[in-house]
């Protein structure tokens, strides 16, 4: 997957500006394609060079004229092309793993620290992605909304963002635990 289909995923919504689009993305797409905004800027300009959105002119008083973006007919085909093609297997790349399998010959104190920082940085991560489905869903319980809601695709995503945190706490935890354990002195008998 490349950014451009983040991008348009995110455009299918509304018509943004870059600065909506941009904060837009912050708390739907970027749960699992992170970007900042000057590459979403770049990439809006590559997708209006391409026809895959169109940008108009906004004229307002007393700022600055802003640009709004859409998908286009082209941009949606890019997506159905992008929607039908295989998937590719995840994988992870992580250099906190990295540091956990080199801490049997280098030490682990400070692996353990940063086991337990990624584990409360999941945790507040944990916390958004609750207030999102709470958010999209309304009044209406999970399972109602995934069997009528409007649209699911966000919440399913969001649903998987949760999953992975919650993974990922809970093994930082018990990595740090038995990292603990090991290096805590131990009773001669």
């Amino acid at each position: 997957m490349a950014l451009r289909h983040a991008v348009l995923t995110a455009l299918l919504d509304d018509e943004y500006s870059g600065y909506q689009l941009a904060k837009a993305f912050h708390i739907s797409v970027a749960n699992f394609w992170p970007a900042q905004p000057q590459q979403l800027y770049a990439e809006l300009a590559k997708l209006e060079k391409e026809g895959l959105v169109a940008g108009r002119e906004v004229v307002q008083e007393g700022r600055p004229n802003k640009r709004l973006f859409r998908v286009t007919d082209a941009g949606r085909a890019e997506l159905e092309a992008f929607a039908a093609a295989a998937a590719k297997p995840s994988v992870i790349r992580d250099d906190l793993l990295v540091k956990v399998q080199a801490g049997d010959r280098v030490g682990t104190a400070s692996v353990i620290v940063q086991l337990e920082e990624r584990a409360r940085a999941a945790e507040a991560k944990l916390e958004l992605l609750r207030k999102l489905l709470l958010g999209m869903r309304g009044d209406a319980d999970e399972e109602e909304f995934l069997r009528r809601g409007e649209r699911i695709g966000g919440y399913l995503t969001c649903l998987r963002g949760v999953a992975f945190e919650e993974g990922h706490r809970d093994w930082c935890l018990r990595a740090a635990a038995v990292l603990k354990e090991r290096s805590a002195p131990r009773d001669e008998h």
